[in-house]
């Protein structure tokens, strides 16, 4: 049997026999800093459209070029991190949260659990991409609208995750001991359950959130999702799609900051998981 009361290895000593993990963490940070420092980095209005200026190559001035409509792709692709970046913090901060406490909820009630499982399963059953679209459909295209559509989409998955963590650790000797003593449920959950949830709670919030960029960004690409007028990555390459046999960088660009940030994430996720397992011996 594994002993789960081993000492972890420590941060440091972890992020050094994890390479990948700094590297995804680095990645990751240089993605929220463009996205924050946009203004600053590039102070060309994303949306100027300038017609007597359109398709340039790169040069000094326009870094990546510009698109058919004459607008700076630099400006545009640094403007779309802020967007993609919102869309998948957003959806990994709402999800977890709402989706700890359907779990919690559907895990400390028998009755519950078997109608909200049944949902959950339901809702899980459509490929997400569809459900996105369908929500979209309704909703009508906003940064708004795709936060709370990719959001529902998710929920199910963490809320199973959660269901999982809380039987699990229920059937702990401590939890056990805690009720025999007539511990009372709001204690056993502060002190007892939620430490448990919170490491597996944020790894699959990682992956939530690539997630949801990753939809974002293929709503956006067939016109179901942000505005055509807003800049991200998936707006981005669906207006260079037409024509990317002549500028391919209209396309590979936007989906080359869009790879690297999803690569950042999940080597951030995967670091994270071996990191706080329990079960994960010193190195």
């Amino acid at each position: 049997m594994t002993d789960i009361s081993a000492p972890r290895p420590s941060t440091l000593s972890f992020a050094v026999h994890r390479p990948d993990m700094v590297v995804g963490a680095v990645l990751l940070g240089a993605m929220i800093l463009i996205a924050l420092l946009c203004p600053y980095l590039s102070q060309v209005d994303p949306r100027a459209m300038s017609p007597g200026q359109r398709l340039m190559a790169p040069s000094a001035e326009h870094w990546f070029g510009t698109d058919q409509l004459g607008r700076d792709l630099f400006a545009r692709v640094l403007h779309g991190a802020r967007v993609s970046l919102l869309v998948g913090a957003s959806v990994a901060f709402l999800a977890s949260l709402l989706g700890t406490i359907v779990g919690m909820v559907s895990a400390s009630n028998r009755r519950l659990d078997a109608i909200i499982m049944r949902v959950m399963d339901g809702v899980m059953s459509i490929p997400a991409i569809l459900l996105a679209i369908a929500l979209m459909a309704v909703t009508g295209g906003s940064v708004g609208n795709v936060i709370t559509a990719v959001t529902l989409v998710e929920i199910p998955r963490v809320a199973r995750l959660i269901r999982g963590a809380v039987l699990s650790l229920r059937e702990q000797p401590y939890v056990e001991a805690a009720i025999a003593a007539g511990t009372t449920a709001p204690r056993i959950l502060v002190r007892h359950l939620l430490p448990g949830i919170v490491p597996p709670l944020l790894v699959q919030a990682t992956f939530v959130w690539a997630t949801a960029m990753l939809l974002e960004a293929a709503l956006s690409f067939i016109g179901a999702g942000t505005p055509p007028t807003t800049p991200s990555w998936g707006n981005i390459m669906a207006d260079g799609k037409a024509l990317w046999q002549v500028r391919p960088s209209l396309i590979f660009i936007p989906a080359g900051f869009l790879s690297l940030t999803l690569l950042a994430i999940n080597l951030l996720g995967d670091g994270l998981r071996d990191l706080l397992d329990p079960r994960q011996k010193p190195v």
